[in-house]
């Protein structure tokens, strides 16, 4: 059981804004560090996934967006000693010298490659010096920085993943089961903190004139945050979460897989269904729940790999979130399972085009699914394991899943980055 809770320990992560952009930031700010003098150059060279999610988020403490806006805060003020919150400083003179330097033609940020696992390479170049730094395996794992063409540091590229030695394949899916109905509660009550960073950054939102989903969310749920009805409530503090999120809000999320935003769907509609039944369900069940959906995410996202093509968020997290639904539902093993297979047979195609609003609608749309797959599963109804991508197995039906991202969707990757540059 230790080793399932360390799993999720080393995966939740807090990160401020978008991923994608808070690692491009973390990258540039981590490279400037090595040199000396006023900052004249910046490049940063991305694969797909990093390029695409990145391309229009917002960015916390300024209006600008997207992936150039990043790195060019990044390597003027980010503070790569916070990671994912590189940008958490920034000031207003900050973004001007940003936006001096981006409107100079001093910062490029290029397309290098396509593919679904992270890759960043940052070079801050000034009079004095230049230094890369080298990403990949995870969003703020520098394998290698070399300054003035020499290796200053260097490591094996999953290094990341070493402080784990066992992974969540390691694992069979009844493994899991037993583990969130079986954990004391006090192994995992870090989790409490999810909803708490979550529920902080929605609130956020809710102040913002940023967001034009959110205050419709809150309206449709009667102007609160909490109502009796689960399913509004879900969409509200979910969806809502996820647009303070991608508009840039100065609040951290808590991450999972590397994203704020399968973090959010993961946990936020349980808070929601919750919150509905807590006459009905003790508090300790929520964390099982959230854990349940962690790991279901997880086991999904290392088959698709961290960034591709289709929506992880919708997908991977929403049949987590799904998982996690039931069991609050008092659903078994097999019930579980078929809410599994309702989710894979039902949104598993749904891309992913970047961080940007267009996630919310992404996540509206897997609220609804996975509400609607929970009650149809505790009623019997599931698609037959011989139907579709499902599998024999829930095993096999969650890697199939992964494989429609990667190898599956690797064209059109190349596609929706290629729509992306021509505008």
């Amino acid at each position: 059981m230790e080793e399932l809770t360390g799993l999720i320990k080393t995966d939740m992560k807090p990160a401020l804004g978008v991923t994608e952009p808070g690692a491009i930031a973390f990258a540039a700010a981590r490279a400037r560090e090595e040199v000396g003098g006023t900052v004249e150059q910046v490049r940063v060279a991305l694969n797909s996934g990093m390029y695409k999610n990145a391309f229009t988020c917002g960015i916390p403490h300024s209006d600008a967006t997207g992936n150039v806006f990043a790195a060019a805060l990044g390597a003027l003020a980010g503070d790569a000693s916070l990671g994912l919150e590189a940008l958490a400083r920034i000031t207003d003179e900050d973004n001007r010298r940003a936006a001096e330097l981006v409107e100079k033609g001093k910062v490029k940020v290029i397309l290098d490659h396509m593919g679904s696992d992270i890759t960043i390479d940052a070079t801050v170049k000034s009079e004095m010096d230049s230094c890369t730094v080298r990403i990949a395996g995870g969003h703020t794992n520098i394998y290698k920085i070399i300054k003035n063409d020499r290796i200053i540091f260097q490591r094996e590229h999953l290094a990341e993943k070493e402080e784990c030695k066992i992974g969540i394949h390691d694992f069979t899916f009844r493994d899991i089961i037993d583990y969130v109905t079986q954990v004391k509660t006090a192994e995992i009550a870090f989790i409490e903190q999810a909803f708490a960073m979550n529920t902080e950054l929605l609130k956020a939102g809710l102040k913002s004139s940023k967001l034009i989903f959110c205050p419709r969310l809150l309206a449709e749920n009667g102007g609160r945050i909490y109502s009796s009805e689960p399913l509004k409530t879900a969409q509200l503090l979910c969806n809502g979460t996820i647009e303070a999120r991608v508009m840039g809000l100065d609040k951290p999320a808590m991450s999972i897989t590397g994203s704020g935003a399968h973090g959010i769907i993961a946990v936020m509609p349980l808070l929601a269904y919750f919150h509905a039944h807590q006459d009905e369900i003790e508090r300790d069940m929520l964390l099982r729940a959230a854990a349940l959906s962690y790991l279901i995410t997880m086991y999904i996202k290392e088959y698709s790999g961290k960034l591709s093509a289709f929506c992880g968020c919708g997908i991977a997290a929403g049949t987590g979130m799904a998982c996690g639904l039931a069991l609050l539902e008092g659903a078994g093993e097999e019930e579980i399972n078929l809410v599994i297979r309702n989710m894979a047979g039902s949104i598993t195609g749904m891309i992913c085009d970047g961080g940007n609003q267009g996630c919310v609608m992404k996540g509206i749309v897997a609220v609804d699914a996975a509400f609607r797959s929970v009650a149809l599963a505790m009623s019997g109804a599931g698609i037959a394991a011989e139907h579709g991508i499902n599998g024999l197995t829930p095993e096999l039906t969650m890697k199939n899943m992964g494989m429609i991202a990667s190898p599956g969707m690797e064209e059109t990757e190349k596609v929706i980055v290629g729509i992306m540059q021509k505008k």
